[in-house]
């Protein structure tokens, strides 16, 4: 009775690390990137009756909206594309304050304009800018406490687009770049002052373990860049992020090595920025395959032995499970059907049979350049043990050529050109997966592609949306679409789930956008008609009496 209770113990007080209940606190709902609410009240057996409870429109449209909001003690805090951050009530929708972040008049934008979210900790909201800046505003107010520039955005051609992440007494971004001729790395500030705490690059300079898999001076302007938002694990006190691919993209002729840190995941000491651990996925990418995102960290058995573990789907369509106290390889599977730029993965974590671009030879390369998963997040249920995400298919005719970089400027070493699977039709689907094997429980198609990060609820729902503005639920055990609700836009954000004073709410942003949406058109000729938007939409069953 004891040990059953000892292991009662334990494992409530591991679901409460990593799921969210009335609070949704973190972009991935926890730090641990699981996307995943403990709130059940509403549950496959009553979710046909949720109704719209609120709508707040933002009033800006450009980017569409692909943020998640957070909610805290019934206070939303969403931020646009454009960096124009409201706190709204989460029960009646009601506008508390906003602030307006400026860009400098003429500012080019580099990537986007969007932004994926806020974080918020110590009484502040931070976020990051298209012109490479981070900002502190007080959580009750909207005030502006701080403001810090990382990097001059126009001569690197980089900015921050993804939410920070909250370790320790620490705000952590990271930054864009992996297409242009650039060298990322990720940022961490105190988040009291502002004040610099410390940088890790992601590509190693002269002198420094990893710069000998860099030829030449090709480290400079080596891309990798960190453009989503890493975890957190406290008890560890290591931080962990996806990093991107190398620039040129297609090219890597100039940069010969394994181009260390790129295309990895990199475990760091949240206090000092040390490297720890890495484990590179793909080395030499010459794909475009970052492995920028989303790190869920879960524990689970692995050969009778509990682990640690951290998932990782890259853009190449690869799932790469790891042990996220030492790196150790555990396991790798496919998201995608069409994959061809390499045969497999072998038990050791490598890759096996390399299929490159070639310089001035034209080359059928799938998945394509959007990848065989893009950035929208996957979730981890405990409730199933199972992990959803969603898989594209779709290729390209990639041509490599030589480049030479010019700093902060497009650095690709290629042209691509969209192409129809040589399996199947192109279009996408959304999965259950065994986090540990890939074993596929249950597939959801859909003729265009899903875009919008999934949600998963103790009620054994799923919630994400679609291109055409179909926000829905499905049983997270069957995959059986059950509810379904036209916002009017379609859906690129990330939907999650609250409470405030007993009652359960799920809120989803729609407005669709992002470059990926812009490649749309050259498969699906119809998606250009896609409706732009920017609202976001809540909704509760409804209260006794109504």
């Amino acid at each position: 009775m004891k040990q059953f209770l000892t292991f009662l113990c334990a494992s409530t007080v591991l679901l409460a690390q990593h799921a969210t209940k009335d609070d949704w606190p973190h972009y991935g709902g926890e730090r641990s990137s699981w996307r995943y609410s403990e709130l059940n009240q509403i549950n496959a057996a009553n979710v046909k009756k949720l109704v719209p409870v609120w709508v707040f429109q933002p009033g800006e449209i450009d980017g569409g909206l692909q943020a998640t909001p957070l909610v805290i003690d019934g206070v939303m805090y969403l931020i646009t594309s454009k960096a124009k951050v409201f706190a709204i009530d989460a029960v009646t929708g009601k506008e508390l304050w906003h602030y307006n972040y400026q860009l400098p008049a003429g500012f080019t934008i580099f990537y986007g304009p969007w932004n994926r979210g806020v974080a918020v900790a110590g009484g502040r909201v931070f976020f990051g800018t298209l012109d490479n800046f981070v900002v502190a505003l007080d959580q009750k107010t909207g005030k502006e406490l701080w403001k810090v520039n990382v990097e001059d955005a126009g001569q690197c051609g980089c900015n921050i687009t993804s939410a920070p992440l909250i370790a320790k007494d620490k705000v952590l971004v990271g930054v864009t770049g992996g297409d242009s001729a650039h060298r990322g790395y990720i940022n961490a500030f105190d988040q009291k002052t502002g004040r610099h705490a410390w940088r890790f690059w992601t590509i190693p300079g002269p002198g420094e373990k990893g710069a000998e898999t860099w030829s030449g001076d090709s480290w400079k302007y080596g891309g990798g860049s960190t453009w989503m938002t890493g975890s957190f694990d406290a008890d560890l006190g290591l931080v962990y992020w996806g990093v991107g691919n190398p620039a040129a993209d297609f090219y890597g002729g100039s940069r010969k090595g394994d181009n260390l840190y790129t295309d990895s995941i990199v475990a760091l000491d949240a206090d000092s920025g040390k490297l720890k651990w890495h484990f590179q996925q793909v080395p030499h990418d010459v794909w475009d395959w970052d492995a920028a995102y989303e790190c869920v960290l879960f524990d689970a058995d692995v050969k009778g032995v509990k682990r640690k573990l951290l998932l990782n789907v890259n853009k190449g369509g690869y799932t790469f499970v790891l042990d996220r106290v030492s790196g150790e390889f555990i396991s790798a599977w496919p998201v995608a059907r069409n994959i061809n730029w390499i045969k497999g993965v072998d038990a050791k974590g490598q890759l096996i049979g390399r299929n490159e671009p070639e310089v001035g030879k034209a080359k059928t390369i799938c998945p394509s350049i959007g990848g065989g998963r893009s950035w929208n997040q996957g979730a981890y249920s405990p409730r199933t043990g199972l992990f959803y995400t969603t898989g594209q298919e779709w290729c390209q005719e990639v041509i490599a050529r030589e480049e030479k970089p010019q700093e902060g400027k497009e650095f690709f070493g290629g042209t691509f050109t969209l192409k129809r699977t040589p399996v199947g039709s192109v279009g996408s689907h959304l999965d259950a997966y065994d986090p540990i094997t890939g074993e596929k429980k249950w597939g959801f198609e859909y003729k265009y592609l899903l875009l919008a990060s999934v949600l998963a609820t103790a009620g054994d729902l799923l919630f994400t949306g679609d291109p055409e503005g179909n926000f829905f639920a499905m049983d997270a055990k069957t995959g059986k679409k059950l509810w379904n609700f036209q916002t009017g836009s379609g859906h690129r954000g990330s939907s999650i789930s609250y409470g405030v004073k007993g009652r359960q709410y799920v809120a989803t942003p729609s407005g669709f956008g992002s470059a990926l949406a812009g490649l749309m058109a050259q498969l699906w000729p119809e998606a250009e008609n896609f409706k732009p938007g920017s609202a976001v939409f809540v909704f509760a069953l409804p209260e006794e009496g109504q």
